[in-house]
């Protein structure tokens, strides 16, 4: 744990932690079962009701902001492992680095690009060759169904994000 982890960062961090132990369930377990065990004591009054109803409110309203702080946390630092893993993978594309930041309609580019490489990887493997290699799937020339095709030697220069549905102008400098 970091020493300049703020005080809410902390917290979280630690109740996160200890809500997902099996002790955790089992003290909450044991909470409901003794609010249980008291519901014919209280004659399952108004009351007894809403002693329940208020704490498990409370709770889980807290909790949702504690877990979507870990949440986000863990979500930024997978992303930094694996933009990391991209960035130092000889032949790697750039490009892929930050794609959750990207709009939808661009993620659906790069999908239909990647779900066209697989298709064509499986119609390999069923002809009786191989699926490995390295073809290229992100060009600002080239449409999609063309740049998926293996090229004969990869070239950093012209690989840029996929335009959504758009293709460059013909003769356009790549970048």
């Amino acid at each position: 744990m970091s020493d300049h982890a703020s005080i809410y960062t902390r917290t979280a961090r630690y109740i996160a932690q200890l809500s997902g132990r099996p002790i955790t369930f089992l003290l909450a377990a044991a909470t409901i079962l003794v609010w249980l065990i008291t519901g014919p004591i209280f004659h399952y009054s108004d009351t007894w009701q809403l002693v329940i109803n208020t704490g498990t409110t409370i709770i889980t309203f807290l909790m949702v902001f504690l877990i979507q702080n870990t949440q986000n946390r863990d979500t930024v630092a997978m992303q930094l492992k694996l933009d990391e893993l991209i960035r130092a993978t000889k032949g790697a594309h750039l490009s892929l680095l930050d794609l959750e930041e990207l709009e939808e309609k661009e993620l659906a580019a790069f999908v239909k690009q990647y779900e066209a490489l697989a298709s064509m990887a499986r119609a390999q493997l069923q002809s009786g060759k191989s699926d490995t290699g390295t073809p290229e799937v992100v060009s600002r020339t080239a449409p999609p169904e063309t740049s998926l095709s293996p090229q004969p030697k990869a070239s950093a220069r012209g690989r840029t994000a996929p335009r959504a549905g758009k293709k460059a102008p013909a003769g356009s400098p790549p970048g």
